[in-house]
């Protein structure tokens, strides 16, 4: 089982994220020069925490994404979709079965 979308959120906030950005589709948070989104439609949060996909790499050392991509006309700080019809953003998906294997993640990766 996977953290919901609200415990993420919270797990961020605890790790130095701050929230700059809602609506009904996603939370979108920053911490320095780092930009994250909680996709709040993520019922099962398997696909709750989206980041940037030039993070893809350095974040496979960490945790293995739970979908290839997710796109939301939302996620404005992410690059561009091309193979989508209709303009869109998208970012990489990953999910956390507990707080603290997130909060480990967020420590490795967003240093």
């Amino acid at each position: 089982m996977y953290l919901r979308p609200d415990e993420v959120a919270r797990v961020l906030e605890t790790s130095g994220f701050e929230r700059d950005y809602i609506d009904d589709k996603a939370y979108g948070y920053r911490r320095g020069e780092h930009y994250v989104y909680v996709n709040r439609e993520a019922r099962f949060g398997r696909t709750a925490l989206v980041i940037h996909p030039a993070l893809k790499e350095r974040s496979e050392r960490f945790a293995e994404p739970t979908a290839s991509f997710r796109s939301s006309d939302a996620y404005k700080n992410f690059p561009l979709d091309v193979s989508s019809d209709n303009e869109t953003y998208y970012g990489i998906c990953h999910g956390f079965s507990s707080r603290q294997i997130l909060a480990s993640y967020l420590d490795n990766v967003f240093r």
